[in-house]
């Protein structure tokens, strides 16, 4: 079994769902995955917890981080200097941290044209990408860009997107560290986590059966540990109930696009959740339509129907089945 520390970051204070952020420290092969947010309290709660395993800094040759969001990449390019050592992450999503300050630009106007497409109201458009504050990190910074199966002192790269098109786990042995592809209190968001994709719900459901596949412990970005399975279970479960739900819904708004739906399945939304709802809506939409379930009726903003097919009665029963269907694949 790896020698595995972790190292509590962030104390969740924020409020958010998903609760602190957890990076964790590999002794034995100078590893250090995902070292948490830009924020002196983190880089303290790191560098401390760095010591307290009797490893000195400069012991870290490697630095892996799951995903491009700043609460997990804050701090990399920091501990990536101190240490001399190499930050890596997913090719996809890469690019977003080595290039920030430009990839910064093009990200606030693919996310406004999204929303927009999506159907959400110009001026929560506007309020949105205001409030999307730039992180305190550096413009550009090297990252070492890794594919799906590469490994980085024995420890293995697997491609896990949905959250973002360039998630990544690694995975050492049975153990998986799975940064926001799976968490324990929460279900990731798919879809408003990063508006590259076009399908993000297929990739995520593909994303569970390969972590299924291959971990038996998970190591979450947020908290602590726990066996994969059951939550895996969860989360398709969780899935297969909102597709019913999108599809029922889908026939009592007008017009009804993405943003319209996600109004109608989560109510009142505000600052970044405005993209997560939409985004969530805008995945399950596309899922049902590979499904059959739904037509797109116009691209601008995204409009869709129910199918002739799909009765009044038969949508939430019909939603869920499109999961399973897809799920056994």
């Amino acid at each position: 079994m790896a020698d595995v520390r972790r190292i509590p970051v962030s104390g969740g204070s924020d409020g958010s769902a998903e609760g602190g952020n957890s990076a964790y420290l590999l002794p034995d092969r100078g590893v250090l995955i995902d070292p948490g947010p830009p924020s002196e309290s983190a880089w303290d709660r790191l560098t401390d917890g760095i010591a307290a395993a009797g490893v000195a800094l400069d012991d870290i040759e490697h630095v892996l981080v799951t995903h491009w969001h700043a609460d997990h990449t804050g701090n990399a390019a920091r501990l990536r200097e101190v240490a001399d050592a190499t930050l890596a992450m997913h090719e996809r999503d890469a690019p977003l941290v080595g290039d920030y300050a430009a990839e910064r630009e093009r990200r606030l106007e693919r996310d406004a044209a999204k929303l927009d497409r999506w159907g959400v109201p110009p001026e929560r458009v506007a309020t949105l990408v205001e409030f999307d504050s730039p992180s305190p990190v550096p413009d550009t910074v090297p990252v070492r860009e890794l594919a799906d199966g590469e490994t980085v002192a024995g420890v293995e790269v697997r491609h896990t997107p949905g959250h973002t098109a360039g998630h990544a786990a690694f995975l050492v042995d049975a153990v998986g560290f799975v940064g926001d592809a799976v968490l324990r209190t929460c279900t990731p968001n798919v879809g408003g986590g990063d508006t590259r994709q076009d399908d993000p719900l297929t990739a995520y459901r593909r994303t569970l059966s390969r972590l299924d596949d291959r971990v038996d412990e998970a190591r979450p970005g947020h908290g602590e540990s726990f066996p994969l399975a059951p939550r895996v279970a969860e989360l398709r479960a969780h899935h297969r109930e909102r597709s019913g739900r999108a599809l029922a819904a889908l026939g009592t708004v007008e017009p009804a696009t993405p943003w319209a739906l996600a109004e109608e399945l989560f109510g009142e939304m505000d600052g970044y959740h405005v993209k997560f709802g939409a985004g969530e809506a805008f995945a399950h939409l596309e899922h049902l339509q590979s499904a059959g379930l739904v037509t797109r009726v116009d691209d601008d903003p995204l409009v869709y129907e129910t199918a002739a097919h799909v009765t009044e009665a038969t949508a939430h029963e019909r939603g869920t089945a499109a999961w399973d269907s897809e799920t056994q694949k």
